[in-house]
């Protein structure tokens, strides 16, 4: 029963991408909605997109493990992402109208500056995306008890998403986000209702989870060897995610400049406040059966929060939250397909392969990329042994030490150059990358100190004469 309703709220979403694709009439249809969307859909996508594996699955079994100090980069370094993105960001990116955050990168450098950014941000997609696959098969292999193996649970869910995002686009996850915001809130809100109740309510759950440590956010002690990786965790998602194409796809299909900072940090708002209901649940399972759940810790812990729906609620409530996981996952999967594929076709193959493309031709190649990085995506995460919170905070450590820094000084230093911006790039991706090679082990996290070198790459590279030629008077208006 639990399986027939996945299958029809599968089709659904494949419905709602075949209806949203009459609205997909050029490439910026695709990509960006027609710039038309209204503040509660641009709400609804933001954190919808935020909202996926890792947050059901990935924080839940973290928090259970290290408490809320475990968990500082998602939510509470996610959530802050997404705000001041929303703030210091969404309305000076709007204003200058382009399709990918790789364009941001020509029109304020130059194209090799957009080629590196476009490339980076595209890869650090490849484990974003793959968490999404890896709980799919796992939701998949639940929900059918076995009968399908986590592997074929990947290819179904990967092949679903695709459906509807190849025919879509952007109209298709943005409507869908709506719908599955609207899920998950509902589902999560019941949920924790019922099982709150059964742990003794919702104030013992706290008490518990108090007493056991778990709500300990900062580190103990006061030494180096505490805070910098604690500033470091908090960091990379903090200021990694903002460079990325699916929050910058979000900010400018808005109706309005106004729209974009309001929806994005509304999402913000939301995913916070809606993260922790996981992290409750999963604690709260601790509760009900100490021992099958503290081994099932030991063994699997992303496996808690399935496990306590299947045995310890009825077959509605197995419904919803089945539903608000699929909704979860397909949400952010869909929109973190479109982003590396939307900016491999804009910002690469539009310009250094094809020449001038027409946009009927820009549209069918986005879809024919679109379906190649899924496969890709699938061949990753059929190979990766990662877990799905670390699969995605990895995710954020490549953009973080590449791409935010050229990002804002570009807006906001108008002495920014080309020069700073790749001698910024080639210090933090160089510095990140050997420390991960030399001494991944030590307390000062290798993205931090690759984020430190790209700030003194910056200040050095433009303090210097631009070999390249400096901004012109309209980057500079764009950066000011």
């Amino acid at each position: 029963m639990l399986l027939w309703f996945v299958v029809l709220y599968l089709l659904f979403s494949v419905g709602i991408g075949i209806y949203a694709s009459s609205r997909v009439h050029n490439s910026r249809d695709f990509v960006v909605a027609g710039r038309n969307l209204p503040l509660p859909v641009v709400t609804a996508t933001v954190f919808a997109t935020w909202f996926g594996a890792e947050t059901v699955l990935g924080i839940s079994a973290t928090f259970v493990q290290e408490g809320l100090g475990g968990v500082i980069a998602d939510p509470f370094g996610a959530s802050l992402c997404l705000i001041f993105a929303g703030l210091f960001f969404a309305p000076l990116l709007y204003r200058m109208n382009l399709l990918t955050i790789g364009d941001y990168y020509r029109t304020r450098y130059n194209r090799r500056v957009e080629l590196v950014m476009s490339v980076c941000i595209m890869l650090s997609y490849l484990g974003w995306v793959s968490a999404q696959v890896v709980a799919l098969g796992l939701v998949f292999n639940v929900v059918s008890d076995g009968a399908l193996t986590p592997q074929v649970g990947m290819i179904l869910g990967i092949a679903v998403v695709l459906a509807y995002t190849l025919i879509g686009g952007m109209w298709s996850v943005a409507l869908l986000d709506f719908v599955q915001m609207t899920i998950i809130m509902v589902a999560l809100l019941l949920i924790a209702a019922l099982i709150g109740e059964r742990a003794g309510g919702v104030g013992n759950v706290v008490l518990q989870a108090q007493a056991a440590g778990k709500l300990q956010l900062f580190p103990d002690g006061s030494g180096m060897e505490a805070w910098i990786p604690f500033i470091g965790a908090a960091l990379t998602m903090m200021l990694g995610s903002i460079p990325q194409q699916d929050v910058f796809q979000r900010m400018t299909s808005a109706k309005s400049e106004k729209i974009a900072m309001r929806g994005t940090v509304g999402g913000g708002v939301l995913y916070f406040a809606f993260a922790f209901i996981p992290m409750f649940l999963a604690f709260a399972a601790t509760l009900i059966d100490p021992q099958f759940f503290g081994e099932l810790i030991g063994r699997d812990s992303q496996m808690v929060l399935p496990s306590l729906i299947l045995n310890h609620t009825p077959l509605f409530m197995q419904i919803l939250f089945f539903g608000a996981l699929l909704s979860a996952i397909m949400s952010t999967a869909s929109s973190t397909l479109l982003a590396p594929s939307v900016m491999f076709t804009e910002n690469i193959l539009k310009h250094f392969a094809f020449g001038d493309m027409s946009d009927q031709q820009m549209l069918r190649t986005m879809r024919i990329i679109l379906l190649t990085f899924g496969v890709l995506v699938l061949w990753f995460a059929l190979n990766s042994e990662s877990s799905i919170f670390h699969m995605v905070e990895n995710a954020y450590k490549v953009t973080l030490v590449g791409a935010f820094v050229p990002l804002v000084f570009g807006l906001y230093w108008k002495r920014a150059n080309n020069q700073g911006a790749l001698l910024s790039i080639v210090l933090g991706l160089g510095s990140w990358l050997l420390l991960e090679w030399l001494t991944p082990d030590t307390y000062w996290p290798p993205q931090l100190v690759g984020l430190l070198m790209s700030v003194a790459g910056m200040l050095l590279g433009s303090s210097l004469p631009d070999l390249n030629g400096t901004a012109n008077a309209a980057q500079r208006r764009s950066a000011g």
